[in-house]
């Protein structure tokens, strides 16, 4: 079920969004990139997918690229450039080989024929009669990527140089800001030394006029600032958040199974402490810095005495923040940790509230959650407190700047120490208050950069794990068929002791039915594990068709696969929705398809709304059975070569699991099916059956040839098959007695 089956245009022609793909393809391949198709996925009401949505499309895949607009005359002075993807009107697409602006030519070459096919010299008449003047422009990803660096303050640097333009903006609108706010205070003097003492109305309404002109602008330009300090923070907020969440999608499964989840939530939300700190205390903060930069010469002009103790005081102030910077920032962390744990048992009970409704364990959830708590407060007093201690020390540093200074000014005048004025006095009250809140801000900085390194500590714990980003976007995407091959495969859990899969050898060709038996702990789920890619550091050999498992692209890999596993997770949307997840480009038809094959489109059909009906979350208005059946339709919606079930019908009642077995025989028609189940009847009608114990393979072979031959099976058998005549196992009657 090719995903390209419902790009082809009637009777088989292929369409214009097909050859547009394959241009990308084509220019992707140029670069050592192997792309599929299938993983392509529509944007909602594109008739053809735009430079913008396959930009995105490679980028994901690990290449980069950017769609433009482009003129003919620069165009043709494209010179020893990879292949570009020139986008037509029709929906299609070419690939730019070449350009010669002499001649005023470039050569096209068709992106469905072969690599060797001479391309075709276009002029400009004939290309802008087919040619929209967009175009694609690929190239292969060399240097560590966003999505690979390291999640830490350097990283979110480079984030925010990437906005210079709107940076420049803002920083000049601050410059001309910090200029005019110069001006009341002169006028200010001049009103008091002239106006107020020389009783000049004239003067007054010059100023007046000077005064409402200067207030147009001020009032013009911190409207531009804001509005761009606004575009600023909600690009960088869309950018952060979209890359954190992808790194959190790109982390391995191995790392959520050892860790919390409540605690990786919490972590993760501390990514956001760091981008309201960038985008509001820190930018607030530098844009004040102009105002010092402009104002501070001024008042060192007004009076040099009073401006060295207005500057002493606010370095007195930061000298009192960075004193306690340590201790601040040790208490805020244990705070942090405590607000994480407290989060962690309100996520685990809301996840788990039905076994907790079901036991009564309100009580004990409720201890559990008032120890956090207390924790919580009482490390944020801890904080409080601690933070206090600088405030306090810093304000009577902060009352002198504010009232101090005018004293001392009035006493310079009054003794005649000084040559300043009456007016000058209050300029300088007014500019030294503009300067000292922009250095008493600074200092406070520093204190907010505390929380902040904590919680981006705290972020960097989950977002700077390693990823797979390299393997879902490299290696080889060869045509799965399905035949498997073991080769003294060793492999061990992080931080065990004793092997989980020890020497397991074995081959089965395509389209085998293998099932996997053994008691728990024998290995049976780890050998799916290692088809999937979810761990990759084991020993030995693993091959698909012939290829290392390893060297397979990993997105390639397990959309290939067909999963069915004991609890499936069904997600809060329509059944249609929910069958089509892995593929979100496939059609009704395609659902109604795959149910049909799963069994389940005669109860979706007696639904309210049939496909469209919404499961809730948690799939608490469906039967077991019948999200079973949900489950194993995504899995063949996209007609894997290779499908595995671990222990898919354990959970279900004989009925249901009688059901989904019939299914799974028609299912497993051409396939390769790997079956792990406890229920030995359900692995009766497999091609080959592997039993496992401690690890390792003890044999394999079809059902009637374990039941003479081993021990481990015939005693697995008769356990769960004890109504059956000793006259039709082999050796039942001893080992039946011994078992019991």
């Amino acid at each position: 079920m090719e995903h390209t089956q419902s790009l082809s245009g009637p009777g088989g022609r292929v369409s214009p969004t097909v050859i547009r793909l394959y241009a990308v393809l084509a220019a992707a391949r140029y670069h050592g990139l192997e792309l599929d198709i299938r993983d392509f996925a529509a944007e909602p009401g594109e008739d053809s997918p735009s430079p913008a949505t396959l930009a995105r499309w490679l980028n994901e895949q690990g290449a980069v690229a950017k769609g433009m607009r482009l003129r003919w005359r620069y165009l043709i002075k494209i010179r020893n450039a990879p292949p570009v993807v020139l986008m037509f009107k029709d929906g299609s697409a070419g690939l730019m080989v070449r350009a010669d602006a002499e001649k005023g030519v470039v050569w096209l070459r068709d992106p469905m024929g072969g690599e060797g096919d001479a391309p075709v010299p276009v002029d400009e008449l004939r290309l802008m009669q087919v040619w929209t003047g967009d175009v694609l422009l690929v190239k292969r990803r060399r240097d560590e990527s966003e999505a690979d660096a390291n999640f830490d303050l350097l990283w979110f640097s480079k984030m925010v140089l990437r906005e210079k333009k709107v940076m420049r903006d803002i920083a000049f609108a601050s410059l001309v800001l910090s200029i005019l706010q110069i001006f009341p205070a002169l006028i200010v003097m001049q009103v008091i030394d002239r106006v107020v003492n020389y009783h000049s109305m004239a003067t007054l309404i010059s100023m007046s006029g000077f005064i409402l002109i200067l207030s147009f602008y001020e009032i013009l330009l911190t409207y531009a600032r804001r509005e761009l300090s606004l575009i600023l923070s909600t690009r960088l907020d869309a950018r952060i958040s979209l890359h954190a969440f992808n790194r959190l999608l790109a982390l391995p499964l191995e790392f959520y199974e050892r860790e919390q989840t409540g605690e990786i939530l919490g972590r993760f939300m501390s990514v956001f402490k760091v981008r309201d700190f960038l985008t509001g205390q820190l930018m607030t903060t530098l844009l004040d810095l102009f105002t010092l930069v402009v104002v501070l010469p001024v008042l060192f002009i007004l009076s040099a005495t009073l401006a060295w103790m207005t500057l002493a005081a606010a370095g007195c102030i930061g000298l009192i923040v960075v004193i306690f910077l340590p201790p601040v920032t040790r208490v805020i962390g244990r705070q942090v940790i405590a607000e994480m744990k407290r989060g962690s048992v309100l996520y685990e009970t809301v996840a788990g509230i039905r076994t907790v409704k079901t036991l009564a364990l309100e009580a004990t959830r409720r201890e559990v959650w008032d120890e956090r708590t207390a924790e919580v407060v009482r490390w944020k007093l801890a904080a409080g407190r601690m933070a206090s201690w600088p405030q306090t020390l810093a304000m009577p540093f902060e009352i002198f700047i504010n009232r101090g200074i005018i004293l001392i000014g009035a006493y310079l005048i009054l003794t005649n120490a000084s040559s300043m004025q009456a007016g000058a006095l209050m300029g300088f009250m007014m500019l030294g208050g503009r300067v000292a809140s922009p250095l008493v801000n600074l200092a406070r900085l520093m204190e907010a950069f505390n929380e902040v390194s904590v919680s981006l500590s705290e972020a960097g714990k989950v977002l700077n794990q390693p990823t797979e980003t390299k393997a879902l976007t490299t290696g080889m995407r060869p045509v799965i068929k399905g035949a498997l091959s073991f080769v003294n495969v060793d492999f061990s859990y992080p931080g065990s002791t004793s092997k989980a899969l020890n020497d397991v050898t074995f081959d089965i060709p395509a389209g085998t039915m293998l099932g996997l038996v053994g008691r728990s702990g024998s290995g049976k789920s780890t050998v799916t594990r290692l088809l999937q890619g979810v761990s990759r550091n084991y020993t030995g050999y693993l091959r698909l068709d012939g290829v290392d498992l390893r060297e397979i692209n990993l997105t390639h890999l397990r959309r290939s696969f067909g999963v069915v596993l004991q609890d499936n997770f069904l997600f809060r949307g329509t059944i249609r929705d929910n069958i089509t997840a892995g593929r979100p480009g496939l059609t009704i038809d395609d659902a109604i398809r795959a149910a049909r094959l799963a069994g389940a489109e005669e109860f979706i059909e007696r639904m309210p709304a049939g496909y469209d009906t919404w499961i809730e979350e948690g799939s608490t208005n469906i039967s077991g059975g019948q999200r079973q059946r949900l489950a194993i339709a995504r899995a063949v919606i996209s007609d894997p070569k290779l499908m595995i079930l671990d222990e898919a019908t354990s959970a279900l009642d004989p009925e249901s699991e009688a059901l989904v077995n019939a299914n799974l025989q028609r299912i497993g028609k051409g396939r390769t099916m790997v079956i792990v189940s406890h229920r030995l009847s359900s692995l009766v009608d497999c091609h080959q059956i592997a039993v496992m114990d401690k690890g390792k393979l003890v044999d394999i072979a079809p059902h009637k040839i374990l039941l003479e031959r081993c021990e481990i099976y015939r005693m697995l058998w008769l356990q769960q098959n004890r109504h059956m005549a000793d006259n039709d196992v082999p050796g039942a009657a001893g080992q039946l007695t011994e078992g019991e």
